[in-house]
């Protein structure tokens, strides 16, 4: 019998059990040091259910000769009904190939139902095999009960499908709320020990990182001159402040869109000029144009405490090979502890709803692309990217696109 051994239920309070135990084992380092969308598909892949599917197209048969029992055949004369009685009979065995785990047929559905009508049935690596075998085997009675048996087959699977639609995305956020328990635990920890005054060992790889404010202000930082102090973790730019340069330099592009014929002719590094004078009277200077990082000049840096917090490229749309180059040359000015940037992407004399259609199917092509955030505006998208140097760390990089029209001259 098949979908006979463990019911769906069990399936899933064994995954939630499993998924909790591999959540508390993981090293407190591998938690910290990578995102916590990484961290909850690392357990979800892990357990993932791979429900087998049928192939129909791939049915076929196999048939052969058979000993068969007719000691209790009325219809025969037997010496001895006690004992088996062999005949040479006829097998014949429907054989249906499936994809994904073959385990599932051993799972009980929510709605089952069920009834055996070949011989037997067997799980092989090639498939199910359903063998029939008399010694007076009518072909046609055979094709129909196999026919009937593999459609309870593909019931069963469907009603499995359907208890899994439901309950996954419960089991996906329960394993989420138990990640986020376990790193808010581990970094509360931390920030008890480090509330002790005392120096400690430093872990090797962990995070340091923590939010600042972005405010117009004048930073006045005092660091202790012991030897023996506690760790200062680097700053990081908090979401909050990320949105606020951004609104910027949208506040930014529509005067250039109020007033087309005094950009009509600027380039690249006259436009991006503008954008850091509106930055500087937010960040008292710290705003700044081609400044090497890392591997190259940025257009604009944003530095905190000496420290890179926020990193943009801008360029004229010239189409989609010089786009994805904008992608490589943007990650690669950054380091380990930049986490958030942006693209500035004007366009001249080309159509904008294009481009921008262009710019949302590139971008998931991109070598270091991990997944979307979604679409801000008709114009703006945000996506996650790996670091090129460490793709366990994760990079927010908001793609702003900007049609910037040419004046009328009279």
């Amino acid at each position: 019998m098949l979908f006979n051994k463990v019911s769906i239920f069990d399936v899933f309070e064994h995954r939630r059990r499993e998924a909790k135990q591999r959540i508390q084992s993981l090293d407190p380092n591998y938690i910290l040091n990578r995102s916590e969308a990484d961290v909850v598909g690392s357990i979800l892949d892990e357990l993932r259910i791979d429900l087998p599917s049928i192939q129909e197209d791939s049915i076929h048969i196999d048939y052969g000769e058979r000993q068969i029992d007719v000691s209790r055949d009325p219809m025969r004369f037997v010496p001895d009904p006690s004992v088996p009685f062999y005949v040479q009979g006829t097998r014949i065995t429907f054989i249906v190939p499936f994809a994904g785990d073959g385990s599932f047929f051993d799972v009980q559905p929510q709605h089952f139902s069920y009834s055996l009508r070949a011989n037997d049935v067997a799980l092989h690596k090639d498939g199910i095999h359903f063998n029939f075998a008399s010694a007076n085997l009518n072909a046609a009675a055979a094709k129909r009960d196999f026919e009937s048996e593999l459609q309870q087959i593909k019931t069963n699977l469907q009603s499995l499908r359907q208890y899994i639609d439901q309950h996954e995305p419960l089991f996906v956020q329960e394993v989420r709320n138990q990640v986020q328990q376990r790193k808010a635990k581990l970094l509360q920890d931390a920030q008890m020990v480090a509330s002790l005054g005392y120096p400690i060992k430093r872990r090797e790889g962990a995070p340091t990182t923590y939010a600042v404010p972005v405010s117009k202000r004048k930073a006045d930082v005092r660091r202790p001159t012991a030897v023996s102090q506690p760790f200062s973790p680097e700053p990081t730019l908090s979401m909050d402040d990320y949105e606020g340069i951004l609104n910027i330099v949208r506040n930014m592009v529509q005067v250039m869109e109020r007033s087309p014929k005094v950009f009509e002719n600027m380039g690249e590094e006259d436009l991006r000029t503008h954008f850091l004078v509106q930055l500087n009277g937010q960040f008292e200077g710290r705003a700044t144009g081609e400044t090497f990082n890392y591997q190259g000049k940025t257009d604009i840096l944003i530095r905190e405490e000496g420290k890179n917090v926020f990193i943009a490229e801008c360029k004229f749309w010239d189409g989609e090979k010089a786009y994805s180059g904008t992608l490589d040359q943007l990650l690669s000015y950054l380091s380990w502890r930049d986490t958030k940037a942006a693209a500035l992407i004007f366009n001249r004399n080309v159509n904008f709803s294009e481009v921008v259609q262009k710019i949302a199917d590139i971008t998931p092509e991109h070598t270091q692309y991990k997944r979307s955030i979604g679409k801000l505006d008709e114009t703006s998208y945000r996506f996650v990217f790996g670091q090129p140097n460490d793709p366990a760390r994760e990079v927010i990089v908001t793609v702003m696109a900007f049609d910037i029209p040419r004046g009328h001259r009279n």
